[in-house]
């Protein structure tokens, strides 16, 4: 194939801009380099039967532990590195290489990571990164001032139990930040880099702050971090390591003496990192840059579905290029609606598999326990409901105007063409703080909303014959299915710059509705801390299971020694 930049260029309306230009070349590579059939490196390999039973292990797991798809390697990451350091005890700084080597066996075996495509050096690169979260550890606890701010903040009137809870606290941060740099390896996708770096460049010139706001030394790490929040769909685990390179910018090649410096700072660091994920100006800049978000991701798709075709349309025939790109939106929409199905349904079988468990685990029990009457009408009901609702929820959910699809061609070819690229301030206004008796009329108007719509409820639950136990875990189910529904629908709502206007009816179901959704939040985010199913599969069946599958693994391997030493 011809390099787009071999490509003779004709008379056109806009000329390419140079950033977008670098971005077509990056794309272009990556789809023409060799393939990693014709590496002569050693690669990792593990055993087909061994890899089956701790893929279906996984599904299992996932199913119970509802995440985004795309957070699910980087969770594994995490929960093997928490399974291999705190509870399988591997501590020491000796170990980091055999730690490597059993978490990058595991990702293969799951089916994380293709099974015989990882290069051996992958092992020296992680047991690095492990390497030196094992020894800021270790210096950190040499530290007689160790934690010091974060000790005095809790609650906790031994002095013993505070920095017990500090160090907990640490490890747990440590680990997270250990497992989002591992992934940040695994992943390390130069194009989306580069995208990442065109969208900075672009929204940091063009944000400006308030002369009356005094948030001038974090507006550009905040603009960075609403773009890996929106672009790159960071978690908390992601953005801590953005924010901790940003404080040490020599973290990749840290050697002892600089991680001893990072260890004297880490209670400070802490603070610091947690405060910018709380910063007042988080609200403002994602939502400015989830539209810029929207149009370089679906850029990436029109560019990657055919370098060639699409640079020649781009340089030389305006029209096509964005017709072409129109397709694209049109598939990205079909393909959206049908990872939405995939994850309503898969939510709909965890929480109805959850909620018939609950069912004879808990609420028969209860009932007999407190002398209410069975009803298996209300039994049947508390079943099936939960899972009915989330299916209405997502039937019903709406699609894009056409107004919508123009603004994202406005944003294609602001990014795309140098006539196009605007210069203009987005001014930032300063983040509306009420006073206290506004704000305790507004939450009196929320909790108004939400009484009111409860107690509807349970009168209609209770004319069909539901006692007070049916009636608490129906109210539960539906805080809980409500909260859900809105989070499986975020890529749809990712997709729409121009929301629908709003209306009197609208209005309403906001009222009556959305603090149903925020308790159900609230409910799902304390909830899953104990999680009855995620506390026996991780320390009751992963760790014999795991062992199982390495013992299960290395007599295959046996087994197949045997049969070549017969052969040979």
């Amino acid at each position: 194939m011809v390099s787009p930049n071999l490509i003779k260029k004709k008379e056109s309306s806009f000329t390419v801009d140079s950033s977008a230009k670098k971005l077509f070349q990056l794309i272009y590579i990556k789809k023409n380099k060799l393939s990693s059939s014709q590496n002569k490196e050693a690669n990792i390999s593990v055993s087909n039967m061994g890899s089956k039973l701790a893929f279906f292990y996984e599904k299992v797991r996932n199913a119970v532990d509802y995440d985004e798809d795309y957070l699910l390697r980087k969770n594994a990451i995490k929960r093997i590195l928490k399974r291999q350091i705190l509870i399988e005890g591997i501590i020491k700084k000796s170990e980091s290489e055999n730690i490597a080597i059993h978490l990058l066996t595991e990702l293969i075996q799951a089916g994380y990571l293709p099974n015989n495509s990882i290069p051996e050096k992958k092992i020296y690169e992680i047991s690095e990164i492990l390497e030196k979260y094992i020894k800021l550890k270790y210096y950190s606890f040499q530290k007689e001032s160790f934690f010091s701010i974060l000790s005095e903040s809790f609650g906790f009137k031994s002095k013993r139990k505070r920095t017990s809870k500090a160090k907990n606290l640490l490890i747990n941060w440590l680990m997270s930040l250990a497992a989002a740099e591992i992934e940040e390896n695994l992943s390390d996708d130069v194009v989306r880099k580069e995208m990442v770096n065109d969208m900075f460049e672009i929204l940091k010139d063009n944000i400006k702050l308030p002369k009356d706001l005094p948030f001038k030394n974090d507006l550009e790490i905040q603009i960075y971090l609403s773009i890996c929040r929106s672009f790159l769909r960071y978690d908390n685990d992601s953005l801590n390591l953005v924010i901790f390179k940003y404080y040490n910018k020599d973290w990749k090649k840290a050697d002892d003496q600089q991680i001893i410096k990072i260890s004297e700072k880490i209670d400070k660091l802490y603070l610091a990192t947690s405060n910018q994920l709380k910063h007042p100006l988080i609200k403002q800049l994602d939502k400015i840059i989830k539209s810029y978000s929207l149009y370089f991701s679906v850029l990436h798709e029109a560019i990657d579905e055919n370098p060639l075709k699409v640079y020649e349309f781009a340089v030389n025939n305006y029209k096509a290029f964005i017709s072409f790109v129109k397709e694209i939106i049109e598939k990205r929409y079909r393909k959206i609606k049908r990872k939405l199905w995939r994850s309503g349904w898969r939510s709909i079988i965890y929480i109805f598999l959850t909620k018939s468990i609950f069912v004879f685990a808990l609420e028969i029990p209860a009932i007999k326990f407190f002398g209410e009457e069975m009803n298996p009408v209300s039994l049947a009901i508390n079943v099936m409901f939960p899972a009915f609702l989330l299916f209405v929820m997502i039937l019903f959910t709406w699609s894009p105007a056409k107004e919508n699809e123009k603004k994202i061609l406005e944003g294609l070819e602001e990014i795309v063409f140098a006539e196009k690229r605007q210069k203009y301030s987005i001014v930032l206004r300063k983040p509306i703080k009420r006073n206290f008796v506004m704000d305790f009329i507004f939450n009196l108007l929320y909790l108004t909303g939400f009484s009111i719509t409860i107690y509807a409820i349970i009168n209609g639950l209770s004319l069909i014959d539901f006692n007070w136990v049916n009636i608490t875990i129906f109210l539960f189910f539906l805080t809980f299915v409500s909260f859900f529904s809105f989070r499986i629908k975020r890529d749809i709502k990712r997709f729409i710059i121009i929301e629908p206007k709003e209306g009197f009816v609208s209005f309403l179901f906001d009222f009556f509705y959305m603090p149903i959704v925020a308790m159900g939040k609230f409910l799902s985010d304390n909830v899953s801390k104990i999680n009855v199913f995620i506390f026996v599969l991780d320390f009751v069946i992963e760790v014999p299971f795991k062992v199982f599958v390495e013992i299960f693994d290395d007599w295959v391997k046996y087994i197949k020694e045997k049969k070549e030493d017969l052969i040979n």
